[in-house]
């Protein structure tokens, strides 16, 4: 029996997050056959072109590995200023370069965030247009916009909302369903 395995990354760094909440409540939620591993995008440094290349650091080498190596990506982004964090976008400025070998070409992505009253629709709309530029296969439906979310976690940063959790499982389904779809040749 193969095993999807899947990338979670967060696009946000801070201890007491919702969205790396949501990817904790994932590695629960996950249907057979699929696994889940959560990136932390902290040692990711700015990029910078002279450091690309040869000179390109080894967090972001063992980033870059880490996708290629995925059958699928799973991010997790919050909203800053109508968009994405800019560490995200960063990790995946990264990520794309040198276009021509990026591991995000070709790669299946699903989507998710947790935010205040409108979820992250807007983040993941700027989000989409990123991870289209850089060639991946984003999942189109389901989509999952976590509104209130600071009512839907525990103190401790765990999700208690189950309406959410039914919500997480289904778009994890999808994205089983996607990737093998994409790659029917990868069986479970």
């Amino acid at each position: 029996m193969s095993i999807l395995h899947v990338l979670g990354i967060s696009g946000s760094l801070r201890t007491g997050s919702f969205n790396t909440g949501l990817l904790r409540a994932a590695t629960e939620l996950l249907p057979e056959g699929m696994t889940l591993e959560v990136f932390d995008l902290t040692p990711i440094p700015v990029y910078n072109a002279d450091a690309d290349g040869a000179n390109t650091p080894e967090s972001v080498r063992h980033f870059k590995s880490r996708i290629a190596t995925a059958d699928a990506l799973l991010i997790a982004t919050p909203e800053y200023n109508y968009s994405i964090p800019g560490v995200l976008k960063n990790a995946i400025d990264w990520a794309s370069r040198t276009p021509k070998d990026s591991p995000l070409s070709g790669k299946p992505v699903a989507m998710m965030g947790a935010g205040g009253v409108m979820g992250t629709v807007r983040a993941q709309m700027h989000l989409r247009q990123i991870l289209l530029f850089n060639g991946t296969l984003l999942l189109a439906k389901p989509e999952l916009y976590v509104a209130g979310a600071r009512d839907k976690f525990d103190v401790a940063g765990n999700l208690t909302d189950e309406v959410t959790k039914n919500a997480i499982r289904a778009l994890l389904e999808a994205l089983a369903a996607w990737t093998l779809r994409l790659n029917p040749k990868h069986t479970t």
